[in-house]
Formats: C-alpha cells, sequence, structure tokens
C-alpha cells in the first residue's frame, strides 16, 4: 500500500484539527461525562446489551475503569445490570429509559448549537457545500 501524498496528509490532519475543534466546542454544558455519554451512545444506538468486557474493549479501556463507568450509570439510573441468559456468570448492561433521555438530549442540545452556527454563519450556498461535505465524510467512514 503506498502511502499517502503530502498534500493529502495535511488535509487530513486540518480534517482531523476541525472536527476535534467542533467537537470540544460543543462539550461544554455536556451533563453526562464522555466515558459515559461513550458507553451509552454504543448501548442506544446498537441497541444491544453488553458485558462489562465488551464495552471496555469497545472503548479501549480497561475492564477496571469501564467497571467504575458502569457503576456510575448504574447509580445515576442510566443503565441496568441483569444476568446473562447463557452465562450465569457475566452480566449484561442495558440503557434505561432515563439513560436513552439523557443521551438524546445531549445529542439535540449540541445538535441545536451546531445548527445555530450554520444559520448564522454560513451563506445559504456554504450550506449547500456542507451537506456536500457531510456525504464525502460519510464515504471516509
Amino acid at each position: 500500500m503506498n502511502s499517502p501524498a503530502p498534500e493529502t496528509l495535511e488535509l487530513a490532519a486540518e480534517l482531523r484539527a476541525a472536527i476535534g475543534d467542533l467537537v470540544r466546542s460543543l462539550r461544554p454544558g455536556d451533563e453526562l461525562p464522555q466515558n459515559q455519554a461513550g458507553v451509552l451512545g454504543l448501548l442506544v444506538r446498537d441497541e444491544r446489551a453488553c458485558t462489562v468486557a465488551e464495552l471496555a474493549e469497545h472503548q479501549r479501556v480497561r475492564h477496571q475503569s469501564m467497571a467504575r463507568t458502569v457503576a456510575l450509570l448504574i447509580e445515576a439510573g442510566l443503565v441496568t445490570q441483569q444476568p446473562h441468559p447463557t452465562d450465569g456468570r457475566k452480566l449484561l448492561v442495558t440503557a434505561t429509559g432515563a439513560g436513552r433521555a439523557a443521551l438524546l438530549e445531549q445529542r439535540a442540545r449540541r445538535e441545536q448549537r451546531i445548527a445555530t452556527a450554520i444559520e448564522a454563519r454560513l451563506t445559504p450556498e456554504e450550506r449547500l457545500a456542507l451537506r456536500a461535505g457531510v456525504d464525502l465524510l460519510r464515504r471516509l467512514r
């Protein structure tokens, strides 16, 4: 596999920095810490239950760290644990209605901030370009 051209690497660095800046600008005011939002996001998006070990692997953190995050989510009533149907030694973590609502509220708040900025700072032509850019970003996955 060939290495990307220098101008492509520069574009990739600029894109990473711009996305990072945008994401960081949306975090103030979040009620859910990033690690908890990440766990809820996985459980809600995929509509599934996971073990703490699976969550830790997916989030690329140590089991002990994930167990602490899950404990905080349980304490807040945002997730529950139930016995695994085939392995009694394991517990499955699932989002509660309150967890789903908290995550969706945080996402809605962020989307509102982005929409407000789009309307305030971009021309109609720039909005069309941004729409095309979103489609291109999806193709980079």
